[in-house]
């Protein structure tokens, strides 16, 4: 490979190999800024924050992790298979969180999020499977559900979204539905984050008082929060009634963010029998360089003006 004149000789090779450090350690920068989400600046700033032994063990276990999550994407690519991830709990619980973590280093091509609003008066005439259906992966995907089908099952119980003979209808139906997905080579994983009642009232009041947060609150979250016993009792039934062995329920603890993320991570990974995919070595091609080529400068007025 030629490298660039301004790269040639030993200086020039140290400065790449600098340039190629610092991209990496960007790369890296971006779960520190979604670490500013459980912290706020001032805190990170000032040095208040504690436990810096435990938050550099966290990082790195993480970045292992995710390392891991790339060759699970690589062997999912290869072998043509098909993995849909439900994500549910409370709110707050932590869904999110993970679900970023999850998908931060991997190929949106590959590995996608379902995160649906509420249906539409068409869509409340379908099916009610049927949204989703159209989510689904096919041969060489993974699509992960940010909330999913059990909606029926939560919010639309509690709030009364639906009424007694859909919601039975829906646990007559979703054992044979999630059969069907199983059967055709579908691999269902599905979790629940648990979330005490004190842990979600401290979270719900951050996201009151903090400006980036605030978006996370409607109105239907709050009255979440004043029907939490019907909201327990509604994913019990749940839990109980949905528990197969085609499609179990795993129950992750998420009072405790990191250890979620990563307890679900490794818990996931450990849920595929993938292998390393072996990939021919790479080199970066020489440039072509044509003695005619001039490279026309652009106008200044188009450039953004550089503030920082």
């Amino acid at each position: 490979m030629t490298l660039p004149n301004s790269l040639n000789g030993p200086d020039g090779q140290n400065d790449l190999m600098e340039r190629i450090a610092r991209d990496l350690v960007d790369s890296y920068d971006e779960e520190i800024e979604l670490e500013l989400e459980d912290r706020s600046l001032d805190e990170l700033e000032s040095g208040k924050v504690t436990d810096r032994a435990g938050r550099q063990a966290y990082f790195k276990e993480l970045f292992r992790l995710q390392a891991e999550l790339v060759k699970l994407q690589d062997w999912v690519q290869l072998s043509k298979q098909k993995v849909v991830i439900l994500f549910e709990g409370r709110d707050a619980a932590g869904k999110g969180g993970v679900i970023k973590r999850i998908t931060q280093r991997l190929n949106p091509r590959v590995a996608r999020v379902a995160a649906l609003p509420a249906p539409n008066d068409r869509e409340r005439t379908q099916w009610y499977f049927q949204r989703y259906v159209t989510h689904l992966p096919a041969a060489g995907e993974m699509v992960l559900f940010d909330r999913s089908w059990y909606n029926r099952a939560g919010v639309e119980r509690v709030m009364g979204f639906c009424t007694d003979d859909e919601y039975e209808e829906f646990f007559r139906t979703v054992p044979d539905f999630e059969r069907m997905l199983v059967r055709s080579g579908i691999k269902l994983i599905k979790y629940w984050f648990s979330i005490s009642d004190e842990e979600q009232h401290t979270r719900f009041l951050g996201r009151m008082h903090d400006p980036l947060k605030q978006w996370k609150l409607s109105p239907m979250d709050l009255e979440s929060r004043r029907r939490w016993e019907e909201y327990t009792k509604a994913k019990e039934v749940m839990l109980e009634r949905t528990h197969i062995p085609e499609a179990p329920w795993w129950v992750v603890h998420a009072d405790d963010k990191k250890k979620a993320r990563l307890n679900c991570i490794s818990h996931l990974l450990a849920q595929m029998p993938y292998t390393e995919v072996e990939h021919p070595p790479m080199a970066l091609p020489e440039r072509v360089r044509k003695p005619d080529y001039l490279r026309h400068p652009v106008p200044a007025s188009m450039y953004v003006p550089e503030i920082y």
